[in-house]
This record gives C-alpha cells, structure tokens and sequence, in this order.
C-alpha cells in the first residue's frame, strides 16, 4: 500500500524526520528544507489539535460538554473566581460563561456563595464532587501521556521539552 503525503506535509519533512514514538529507529535521512512560517503554524495547529482531542478523551466518567469542562478545570486549578474572572480566563464573554456555570451548578460541581469583599458579587467555586472528577481526569490523562512519552529517544524527549517550553510561550502570549 502506497502511503500518500500532503503537500504541506511533505514539506514539513524537518518535523516528519523522527520515526512514530515505538517505531525502530532508522538510519538518518538527509535534512529536509526548512518548511515556511506558514506550512509550520498549520501543521503544529492540526497536530496540537489532534493531541488535546485524543487526551480530552481521557477523562472521568462524565457528560460535561468541553467548555464546561474546561471552566471546571480553571476553577479547580485556580481557585475561587467570580464571573467575569471566569470568563476572562476562558476568554468567553460573561453572557455565556453564565449559561456554562448554570449547567455546572444544576450539575452539583460548582456552588456559589457571596464575596466577602463586596456584597454585589458571587463567588464560584468547585465542590467535592468536581475535585474528584478533576484529579480522575488528570490521572487518566497523565498516565495515558505518560505511556507514550516514556517511548521518546533521549533526542526526542530533549525536542519534547524545548517545544513544551516554546508552547507555553505561545499560549500566554
């Protein structure tokens, strides 16, 4: 069977080099040319989107949708948060970010209680229940990376550590 490559993916064959994670390693292939700017932010896009849909996979029993989900998991990490907290950490307007809470309230994993700073305000916060389900999530999801990233060469793993850095610059930015 004939494999067939995307242009734009054939012509990222810099980021195609390395054998899939478990495969024997070959001998070395010649260096491709450096891809554009352009062919490389698509294709790290596909390839992070793929990524984070595989590892959302891997999750507690649940039938939260991914935004709600993803609120869940700002609360959880972040802490207590108001509203329009909320909502600029999911860079949703609040509008929407109060039909997501509402589900997540009648659900039982956020409740809401009063600030103590200013009567006029509500702060949200995860219950008991959505604490467990975040740490099942996070273990189900750690050990299913975990599992392929323990494949890597030691080249690979050194790669894997200088993109996760760049990542997270690209995330904040």
């Amino acid at each position: 069977m004939e494999s067939r490559t995307h242009p734009k993916t054939a012509a990222l064959g810099v980021i195609r080099a390395q054998p899939p994670v478990g495969a024997p390693q070959a001998a070395a292939a010649p260096p491709a040319a450096t891809p554009n700017t352009a062919e490389l932010s698509h294709e790290f896009r596909l390839a992070n989107g793929r990524l984070a849909r595989r590892l959302r996979q891997e999750k507690a029993e649940n039938e939260l949708g991914s935004g709600q989900f993803s609120a869940l998991g700002v609360l959880h990490v972040h802490g207590p948060l108001t509203l329009t907290e909320l909502s600029e950490f999911e860079r949703v307007t609040p509008p929407s970010m109060t039909r997501t809470v509402k589900c997540l309230v009648d659900a039982g994993l956020v409740a809401r209680t009063d600030s103590t700073l200013d009567g006029r305000k509500i702060v949200l916060s995860t219950t008991d229940a959505a604490s467990e389900m975040m740490t099942e999530t996070r273990k189900r999801r750690d050990a299913w990376l975990v599992q392929r990233v323990a494949k890597l060469s030691p080249a690979q793993h050194r790669v894997l550590a200088e993109a996760t850095l760049i990542m997270k610059e690209l995330a904040d930015s």
